[in-house]
């Protein structure tokens, strides 16, 4: 019988030296938001926590996804009318190696866009990974933006 080979020796964050976190405020947490490329859409779905990787844009200080007419977002969205629903939106950006970088999360309420101007304009300037049409898209105005920044 041979033996198991060794594992390979740990490497990252702990062989660079201790790491802390720096809160950022809201206006730092959102314009860090604003350039990321992607992030994460969480809402409920049948009851229990859904979470979706989505591209976004940062409108006057909502953000923006595309979604399609048949999508549980969408119609959680619009099922709620103008409360809208309660999501978060999550995004980062942190080194593999060095484990250095940052993380936002935007809580608000989501809401359907109705105006067929504004939805022509967010479909030129976003584009959704393969799948269904996304001929429909959603706003988050955010009502609690966190955010850390991992530093060495």
């Amino acid at each position: 019988m041979t033996a198991p080979p060794e594992a390979a020796p740990f490497s990252g964050a702990a062989a660079a030296g201790p790491r802390r976190t720096v809160e950022l405020t809201g206006t730092q947490a959102l314009s860090l938001l604003g350039g990321a490329s992607l992030g994460r859409i969480v809402f409920t779905q049948r009851a229990l926590p859904a979470i979706r990787p989505v591209n976004h844009l940062l409108d006057h200080g909502q953000i923006v996804i595309l979604t399609h007419q048949d999508s549980d977002l969408f119609a959680q969205a619009r099922d709620h009318g103008d409360r809208g629903v309660v999501v978060a939106y999550q995004a980062d950006d942190i080194d593999p190696l060095t484990h250095l970088g940052w993380s936002v999360v935007a809580t608000g309420y989501c809401r359907p866009v109705a105006d067929p101007d504004a939805l022509s304009r967010y479909r030129r300037l976003l584009r959704p990974w393969p799948g269904p049409v996304m001929n429909c898209a959603v706003r988050i105005r955010p009502h609690l933006v966190t955010g850390i920044r991992l530093v060495a």
